[in-house]
Parts: C-alpha cells; structure tokens; sequence
C-alpha cells in the first residue's frame, strides 16, 4: 500500500518560506534523544516539558513509511520474517555434578 506524495504546489508556497538550502533530518538524532519544550506564559512563568521517545519505539525512514502505514502492519511484517528464520537447536549445558569430596564431612561423629 503506497501513500500519494503530499508535495505543496510551489505556487502556494510564500517566497519567505525557501527550503532549498535546508538539511532533511538535521535535528532528528536530538529529537529521537529527547528534547525540552519551554512555554513563556503572558503572566511571566515558564512551564517545561520535557518529550522522550518511549524505549521501545521505533521511528521509521520515510521511504519504509510509504509501505508500512501503521504499527499492525509493521508488526505483522516482523512477524513473517521471524518465522522465516531457522531456530537453531537449544545446546544444553550439562549439569554440574557434585563432587564426591563436597559430600565428605570433615569431622566424622564419634
């Protein structure tokens, strides 16, 4: 399932607005690290957010993106290619068998 591009017409694009120097994923390491939001309120107090990726999410490249809409399709696509690879058998480690002396008491009764 392939996404339609959601380029803007350049002619509703402002001349102010001028991309072409710009730098796509610049700033994308920092966001995924985390970042802070700070609100100047009109009253004078500032209030800070701080935003983190949860641990376990994972941010997709926009190509990937086009054929992976939502998280139930990259699931189940993880999900068929773990099944296509081969289980390596279990080795067992052997158990560890007391030795005869760790049975031995020192000090016999008697």
């Amino acid at each position: 399932m392939k996404k339609t591009n959601k380029h803007v017409d350049e002619a509703d694009m402002r001349a102010e607005y001028d991309f072409s120097h710009g730098t796509r994923g610049k700033h994308a390491k920092a966001y995924r690290q985390g970042h802070t939001v700070k609100i100047h309120k009109e009253n004078g107090t500032t209030i800070v957010q701080e935003y983190k990726l949860d641990e376990n999410a994972v941010v997709l490249e926009p190509d990937v993106q086009e054929y992976f809409p939502d998280a139930e399709s990259v699931n189940n696509a993880l999900r068929s290619l773990i099944a296509l690879i081969p289980q390596k058998p279990r080795i067992r480690k052997p158990r560890r068998r007391a030795s005869y002396h760790s049975n031995v008491v020192d000090n016999p009764p008697g």
